[in-house]
């Protein structure tokens, strides 16, 4: 019999080394080698797996399953595929095993689902039912901590989605590490896509996150899944964020919206409003701009503050938007708007939390600034957006003509926008002023 060969694998980055030793060689930590024991392969080769023709593929699209909340399937794409793993994290308390649970008590009934949780009592879970009023005859509850209890359960019950909470307590019994570790959540997952790929199972895994707000665990894990979710939320907000920033059945960096109430979570249909605070556009220093998000339009509201420094060294601050973009706009804002704020600080805000990692912000940004530099609102119910070079052009974006039409049905009568985004279709009501350079929108916006 082989002996079984023992390897240091380092709980950061998941390298391995033949011996301990105080630095990791590969990500630099310390202290973070363990001892884990690797399984020695035998020669016995593994089942042949059936082999199918394209052709007799192409005819099928593929049947999608409805989660209940129409935010959360767009987050998905258009609902959950059979065999897909899905991977959600999230800070301590964010929501992660409350809105899953919800999840599983809104699937059709004729939907068998299997929640398996490895942190919480059966009569915990029960309890937060009750709390939220969730029932589904045809979920299944498991506390266990042992993978393949977990799966045969699922086999056994024939269920066709699986809910793992979570999978840093998962243990598999070919690995003697303790749950958590490197080893165990790779081997883990592993068997889990191997088992949804096979069974035609949907599985979703509760993943903690570290510190840094990164899953924890190796990055290999989020490569062998085929989503992954990220929940945003402000703890001065009753509004929460749920962000694919990996999909391979829809559009990546696709957001829902969701608001926690007292009986669970509810989706927020148009996110566009609480982006926006009521008259508030109207004052100086505050501006509309549309950003893209995943596969829809959204309206978010740009406010910026110009105040004089108090010392030598002037601030460039932003919560919402890169920082160092901040600071290249407000030079291109010197060098093209004959604009200087050397003795000012700026601060720039996207209202609600959201983060904007587009261009298209630059010139609504822009127009912000020199609003509240000047003390002097923009035009009423104006809406702007487009990218800014850095010799003082404006640049267009990708979806103009649906950013401008979206701007129309939550009733904004006016934007600056590049020349190159102008439809030609204009919608009725609404004035389009295409720019081409910086110093034609700071003229046109305070007209």
């Amino acid at each position: 019999m082989a002996r079984s060969k023992i390897a240091y694998v380092c709980t950061d980055c998941g390298a391995h080394s033949v011996k301990w030793q105080g630095q990791c060689p590969e990500c630099a930590a310390w202290n973070t080698l363990s001892q884990t024991t690797l399984q020695v392969l035998t020669g016995t080769p593994s089942s042949l797996s059936p082999v199918s023709k394209l052709g007799a593929l192409l005819d099928d699209p593929g049947e999608r399953y409805p989660t209940g909340f129409g935010e959360f399937d767009r987050v998905l794409g258009s609902g959950l595929v059979p065999g897909s793993v899905v991977l959600l994290g999230g800070d301590p308390g964010v929501g992660k095993s409350t809105l899953l649970q919800q999840v599983a008590a809104k699937l059709p009934v004729e939907l068998k689902a299997c929640y398996a949780t490895g942190e919480e009592s059966l009569r915990q879970i029960a309890q937060r039912s009750q709390r939220l009023g969730l029932d589904n005859p045809g979920l299944s509850l498991l506390s266990e901590t042992s993978l393949e209890n977990v799966l045969q359960q699922a086999v056994d019950l024939d269920a066709r989605v699986l809910f793992i909470d979570s999978i840093q307590t998962m243990v598999s019994a070919n690995l003697p590490s303790a749950p958590g570790s490197v080893a165990q959540l790779r081997e883990c997952v592993g068997r889990i896509v191997q088992f949804a790929k096979q069974k035609e199972v949907a599985v979703f895994l509760i993943g903690h996150v570290t510190k840094e707000g990164a899953i924890a665990g190796p990055r290999v894990v989020e490569h062998m899944v085929d989503t992954v979710l990220y929940f945003e939320s402000d703890p001065a907000s009753r509004y929460t964020v749920v962000r694919a920033v990996k999909n391979r059945f829809g559009a990546s960096n696709e957001m829902g919206v969701f608001a926690m109430t007292s009986s669970g979570f509810r989706e927020v249909r148009n996110p566009s409003a609480i982006f926006l605070s009521g008259d508030s556009t109207d004052r100086a220093g505050s501006i509309v701009s549309v950003v893209w998000e995943g596969s829809r339009p959204l309206l978010v509201e740009i406010q910026a503050l110009v105040a004089g420094a108090n010392t030598n060294y002037s601030r460039r601050l932003a919560q919402g938007i890169d920082q160092n973009r901040l600071a290249l706009l407000v030079a291109v804002l010197q060098k093209h708007g004959g604009i200087s704020l050397a003795g000012e600080d700026v601060f720039v805000n996207v209202v609600g939390g959201l983060k904007i990692g587009e261009t298209a912000a630059d010139l609504p940004s822009i127009l912000a600034i020199v609003s509240s530099f000047r003390d002097r609102p923009c035009r009423h119910k104006l809406m702007s957006f487009g990218e800014l070079g850095l010799a003082g052009e404006v640049r267009p974006v990708k979806f103009g003509a649906e950013r401008i039409a979206e701007a129309a049905k939550q009733g904004f009568t006016a934007a600056i926008v590049p020349q190159s985004n102008v439809p030609r279709d204009l919608p009725s009501g609404m004035k389009i002023i295409g720019v081409s350079k910086l110093e034609d929108a700071l003229t046109q916006a305070f007209a």
